[in-house]
């Protein structure tokens, strides 16, 4: 084995371990900087793949926004309200079929596909996804974003309307 082979199996149990931790642990904390955990964990594996545009969204957006975000109103709302920031877990025997019966099918599935090993040189890929964003795909690319500010928009109504009754 190769060192990118350790380095791969390190995140790959990084990531796997810490997301059976947000499922299982009871504590909202815990849950939380688990989920943490799992999203260096798949930043890594983004790194491994060449996929560097992906990982540094990967940090930037679900690391430094959502999870700082989930923790601050996680930490201040057991501040404030004094509760117990508890999680019952219910439902563990058919949850785990189903879980176990995904996994089966997705084994399945990815040993009898015959993947093409098609090797491209390793470089930046931010170059090229900016291309692609304003020249092969500029009608989806800015339909996504009127997409996103219509939703903005609506959130902003919705909020603004519950206030004022």
């Amino acid at each position: 084995m190769t060192a990118a082979d350790y380095v791969f199996w390190v995140f790959a149990i990084l990531t796997v371990g810490s997301a059976a931790v947000v499922v299982l642990a009871r504590s909202l904390i815990y849950n939380a900087f688990a989920l943490l955990f799992t999203f260096f964990g798949v930043a890594g594996l983004y790194v491994l793949l060449g996929a560097d545009f992906l990982a540094a969204a990967q940090l930037l957006v679900y690391v430094g926004g959502i999870m700082v975000l989930l923790l601050f109103g996680v930490m201040l709302t057991h501040r404030i309200t004094d509760l117990d920031l508890r999680t019952e877990t219910t439902q563990m025997v058919p949850g785990l079929i189903v879980g176990v019966g995904l996994f089966t099918i997705m084994a399945a599935v990815a040993f009898k596909t015959q993947w093409p090993e098609a090797l491209r040189p390793l470089g930046p890929t931010t170059s090229d996804i900016g291309r692609m964003f304003l020249g092969e795909y500029l009608l989806a690319f800015e339909a996504a974003s009127v997409l996103l500010l219509v939703a903005l928009i609506g959130a902003a109504m919705i909020v603004r309307r519950k206030k004022d009754a």
